[in-house]
């Protein structure tokens, strides 16, 4: 008795009587490819089977059919004896079906075809599935690039290359220069597929918007793992008047003017330029606005922690005076430390007004008169600095309105 579900005996096959049955029992010949287990094949056809002989000009492959599938004798002919050698026995592989039958009952394949077929099918998937990928120019053409997706043949116009130099044609039209093009023959680029059309054999690729993509994936991470306080190494991309924008790898922070330095600065470009690789520290992260607020001073000690250690009373310094105000003359120090010159400081004689003495811009050699930290108060003295000198206790008594940073003075009128 045969077990449930199992196949029935060629024999045992209920059917309308035929001529066959009649006469004792059914022919093989009589039963169709599918009865008998065999796939129905037809030209077009991509279908895997194993190589069981693969010997000189000749490689037979088993692929369930009824008889072994044969590879094209034209398509051996082209191989290289290295090539037929690396075809072994027991390998599977793809064919493509030429001929379900050919005089002799075998299906003619074509292994090449198969390639081309598997690799056509993988250019919907990256179409279909928007992926990106690597791959290496082949060569080019005035419009563009070539490139291969397996082996089918895919062009990158010049239009959708991310960094070709654009010049301008006697029609007015741009185009790409063919030495700016030929530069990428051999090198991997990123590429995504933008159009497909099999019936006309093209394949289209952009690097352009691969890169975008890469991009926006970049910024996606990097905006996740940032954290404030976080130190980040980037590179200066724009420097504008208000702050200098840094690429920290795929998303763009900026510093602004205020978080450049410690010291005064009129000027970012005075400080880093296009192209400078800098540390800087994460203020914040604005995650709706996917904007970063970048500083470079915090890096750096504020010059106030380290001023007691840097001066002392009675030591002379170099200073520019930046800000004249009534009661004495603003000046600058090296490190950016602004100090004060009191009236009373600049001149033995009495004087009405700073200007008498000292303009914006002079560099002064000054004596350390006061030091308080704690209000960030640098005395200097300008009288001082030509005579020998003894701290005084009374030295620069100037009234805590006289001590207003330079920013808030208001300057004298000529």
């Amino acid at each position: 008795m045969d077990s449930v579900g199992g196949p029935q005996r060629p024999q045992e096959v209920k059917s309308k009587p035929t001529s066959a049955v009649q006469e004792g029992g059914i022919k093989m010949s009589d039963l169709s490819d599918n009865e008998l287990g065999f796939q129905k094949l037809k030209y077009g056809a991509i279908v895997s089977g194993t190589i069981v002989r693969a010997e000189g000009k000749e490689i037979l492959i088993d692929i369930g059919a009824k008889s072994e599938g044969i590879v094209e004798p034209k398509e051996l002919e082209k191989m290289s004896a290295d090539a037929l050698k690396k075809f072994k026995v027991g390998d599977t592989v793809l064919a493509f079906v030429l001929r379900p039958e050919n005089r002799e009952g075998n299906v003619v394949l074509s292994l090449a075809r198969a390639q081309l077929e598997h690799d056509w099918r993988e250019a919907e998937e990256l179409l279909k599935a928007g992926t990106v990928f690597e791959t290496q120019v082949a060569g080019y053409n005035k419009g563009g690039l070539i490139v291969r997706v397996g082996k089918v043949r895919g062009f990158v116009p010049a239009t959708q290359l991310e960094g070709t130099f654009r010049k301008k044609s006697q029609a007015g039209e741009h185009e790409s220069s063919e030495a700016d093009l030929s530069a990428y023959v051999g090198k991997k680029i990123q590429l995504k597929v933008i159009e497909l059309d099999r019936g006309r054999n093209r394949l289209i690729l952009s690097e352009r918007v691969a890169m975008r993509e890469l991009r926006k994936e970049q910024k996606e991470r990097l905006l996740g793992e940032l954290e404030e306080g976080a130190i980040r190494t980037g590179v200066v991309t724009s420097v504008t008047d208000f702050g200098v924008f840094v690429d920290l790898g795929g998303v763009d922070g900026m510093i602004h003017l205020s978080e450049l330095t410690w010291n005064k600065l009129e000027r970012p470009g005075d400080l880093v330029k296009v192209g400078d690789q800098i540390q800087v520290q994460v203020l914040g992260i604005d995650h709706d606005r996917e904007r970063i607020a970048l500083s470079l001073k915090r890096l750096q000690p504020e010059p106030w922690t380290t001023v007691e250690a840097r001066y002392k009373i009675g030591q002379l310094v170099t200073a520019t005076i930046t800000k004249l105000a009534s009661f004495g003359a603003f000046a600058r120090l090296e490190d950016g430390i602004e100090g004060l010159i009191h009236i009373s400081e600049l001149a033995d004689r009495r004087i009405q007004h700073p200007k008498e003495v000292v303009k914006e811009g002079d560099v002064l050699t000054l004596r350390v008169v006061r030091i308080d930290v704690t209000r960030r108060r640098l005395g200097l003295s300008l009288k001082k600095a030509s005579e020998e000198y003894a701290p005084d206790a009374t030295d620069l008594d100037a009234s805590e309105e006289e001590w207003l940073e330079p920013e808030s003075v208001e300057p004298l009128a000529n």
